[in-house]
């Protein structure tokens, strides 16, 4: 029997090509996106069963009913992926935009891993894939301060899950996914030129399926990346921050 796979944010970057991969080898997906024109035109795109579910997940009525309209479905595997970045000043970027940020990758976010971590230990197992970021390994980002705050969010609480599912010996795994820069649709939404080369969501979503089959909790695609973010850790955080901060500069063009 095939797998059940949901995906948010799946009308483009990860999102999208995690959908490409599982649906190659046979599973049946749940894509929820903004966009349902681009949903549709995926879901032709891919050969398997598909169900849309449109959402703006900024909107807390539209995470309820979406929730709500996958209370009877057994999911297998869950791409917590939808997000999206704000870069520039604190003193200076948009205040609902940043609002709408901590909405998509925060508060929805939490409320689909409770909603998807609670169905799956009562169904007796599953998969779910938080997607974060290198930023949220650092103790913080000048000039995307807040984007790099919510996927510091993302890494603590996968962490804090997946210890407390090993205590309880729950059949559910859970793991968070944290590349550094991907060529995606991310740095025209947020705003920015990537500082670093981006690496490609094909190569990303390998990275994670790789880590995900050895049980990985915190995923870091490509041996630059896992450097970085290990070394980080060497300097203290008031010689780091400087450094962050200019290398954030670097995307404002």
């Amino acid at each position: 029997m095939s797998k059940t796979v949901w995906i948010t944010g799946a009308s483009s970057g990860i999102g999208q090509e995690f959908a490409r991969r599982y649906a190659k080898i046979g599973c049946r997906l749940i894509l929820t996106a903004r966009r349902t024109d681009r949903l549709e035109a995926l879901a032709a795109e891919l050969g398997t069963p598909c169900r849309i579910l449109p959402a703006d997940l900024a909107d807390e009525a539209d995470c309820a009913r979406l929730c709500a309209a996958l209370a009877g479905e057994n999911i297998d595997i869950f791409i917590n992926n939808a997000g999206f970045g704000v870069c520039g000043s604190y003193l200076e970027t948009d205040a609902a935009r940043e609002e709408e940020m901590i909405k998509v990758n925060v508060a929805a976010m939490a409320r689909l891993f409770h909603f998807a971590v609670r169905k799956m230990d009562a169904a007796g197992g599953g998969t779910i894939l938080n997607v974060a970021s290198s930023a949220g390994l650092l103790p913080g980002g000048p000039y995307m301060a807040g984007y790099y705050a919510s996927k510091a969010y993302v890494v603590s609480l996968t962490r804090g899950v997946a210890e407390e599912l090993r205590e309880n010996r729950s059949p559910v795994y859970v793991c968070a996914l944290c590349p550094g820069p991907v060529n995606t649709e991310f740095n025209d939404r947020a705003g920015v030129v990537f500082a670093l080369k981006g690496i490609t969501p094909e190569f990303c979503v390998e990275e994670a399926l790789l880590g995900m089959m050895h049980h990985k909790t915190v995923i870091v695609p490509s041996a630059f990346m896992r450097l970085c973010t290990g070394a980080q850790k060497l300097l203290p955080t008031p010689l780091l921050m400087p450094i962050v901060a200019r290398q954030q500069k670097k995307k404002l063009g």
